[in-house]
């Protein structure tokens, strides 16, 4: 089954997954350190969502500080900014669909292939319909989590969280690490 079609029949713990986890993977863009989503992985886990809104707050908060004082003009790190931005205050299915949808899972495939040296001509749309031919390393491999991601939740409900967010703890680590080969190569200090 293509991204698309697993996004569209998800229900809406699992696209609040599939977001959270898109995020907590760019978290590296961010300043963040590597616990600050916790918090909201554990609300998915709790079932209601009642504490989601008071969580997302925390957790911009702390992303905001963590940043740096001047914004990076950085396209990579503006596109992983409006995802934050983009979370919303209710887990309401319609309004997490969106979210889940065009701003994670798009912004997460476009983040990948802005910090892959290798070339991918495709658009980012087909590849989640399915069309993978000749994609980047690094952008086959953030479709793959995203993918897993909406299987474990679909297949596993809430047991599937813990999976989920090793999916994205592997995937945060891989972007760390281009994100610090990238600043040593531009000779900049890439902070926490």
């Amino acid at each position: 089954m293509s991204l698309v079609e697993l996004i569209a029949q998800a229900d809406e713990r699992g696209l609040a997954a599939s977001g959270l986890a898109c995020l907590d993977r760019c978290v590296p863009l961010l300043g963040g350190d590597d616990e600050v989503l916790r918090p909201l992985w554990a609300s998915l886990a709790d079932g209601a969502g009642g504490d989601w809104a008071d969580r997302l707050e925390q957790a911009r908060g702390a992303l905001d500080a963590a940043g740096p004082e001047e914004p990076a003009e950085d396209e990579a790190a503006l596109l992983a900014r409006r995802m934050l931005a983009a979370a919303p205050a209710a887990r309401a299915a319609a309004e997490v669909r969106v979210w889940a949808d065009d701003a994670c899972s798009v912004a997460s495939l476009q983040i990948h292939r802005l910090l892959d040296p290798a070339e991918d001509a495709a658009p980012v749309d087909s590849r989640r319909e399915g069309r993978t031919e000749g994609m980047s390393p690094l952008v086959a491999a953030e479709l793959r989590r995203q993918i897993t991601v909406l299987e474990l939740l679909a297949g596993h409900g809430p047991a599937g969280l813990r999976q989920a967010l090793e999916v994205a703890t592997e995937g945060r680590r891989v972007l760390r690490a281009v994100v610090s080969r990238r600043a040593r190569g531009a000779g900049v200090n890439p902070g926490p």
